[in-house]
């Protein structure tokens, strides 16, 4: 993306792209390479958790320490995968779950240090989504189609009122397109608990870092590892959330 964006920028304030780069750019290629001695990591080194372990958290080649995030990362996305495997047993359900899942978890991290929820993720989880529930892998498609629409027409809505009335822009396209994904997966019934459980998660978190890290109400915090997190509540535990819901306001 940052490749594209001087490209572009380059286009505008030239007249001129920037050169093209030759070599390949991707999650494949180049391999992985240590920060920093640039030494080229093997397989070997790259297995989750076990090679971190192994490794006693430093490079093999130049001893530079290697973040704990990487490990964090890789047992919650097998944490998550476990309780998938619990609730749905094994088959293409269960698969279909764990890109569902992971692909949340990277949004969350990314958004987390760039405040960026990437079209190039969030769209195809989104037709990934209507795509499976075609053959009612989780929900009738029309709820799933519903989602699609109220999940990305109601943040918009929000959007823009916001808008309209400050001046300010409150979150991004993003977020409409994340909670649009989330609607197609898990149908427009449970949009209102994620909703609820982002917002509430979001403003009390949110509270915390501000007043943690001394900043002003108008430092923008991402709003994606909120929708993110309470997709994946929903996902696990949102009919059990609705029917106590249901339940307590004497509703059935």
């Amino acid at each position: 993306m940052e490749r594209e964006w001087r490209s572009e920028c380059s286009l505008l304030l030239n007249g001129e792209a920037a050169p093209a780069a030759t070599e390949p750019f991707n999650l494949a290629f180049p391999a992985s390479r240590c920060p920093g001695c640039n030494a080229k990591i093997q397989p070997w080194q790259n297995i989750p958790v076990i090679s971190w372990l192994l490794l006693r958290g430093r490079c093999a080649n130049c001893k530079t320490p290697i973040s704990k995030r990487y490990p964090i990362i890789e047992l919650i996305a097998g944490a998550l995968a476990a309780l998938a495997a619990a609730q749905l047993g094994f088959g293409m359900p269960l698969l279909a779950a764990m890109i569902f899942l992971w692909a949340l978890l990277a949004l969350t991290m990314i958004d987390v240090d760039h405040q960026l929820l990437p079209d190039q993720i969030t769209l195809p989880l989104l037709w990934l989504g209507l795509l499976l529930n075609i053959f009612n892998t989780f929900i009738p498609l029309a709820d799933a189609v519903w989602g699609a629409i109220a999940g990305y027409l109601s943040l918009w809505s929000v959007y823009h009122v916001f808008k309209l009335l400050t001046g300010k822009e409150g979150m991004g396209y993003g977020d409409f397109k994340l909670l649009a994904a989330l609607g197609a997966w898990m149908g427009w019934q449970m949009l209102p608990v994620i909703i609820l459980l982002s917002s509430l998660v979001g403003a009390v978190a949110g509270s915390l870092i501000l007043v943690m890290q001394r900043k002003g109400r108008s430092t923008p915090i991402p709003f994606g590892p909120y929708l993110a997190g309470a997709g994946a509540i929903a996902f696990f535990w949102g009919d059990w959330l609705i029917q106590n819901y249901l339940q307590f306001a004497g509703l059935n």
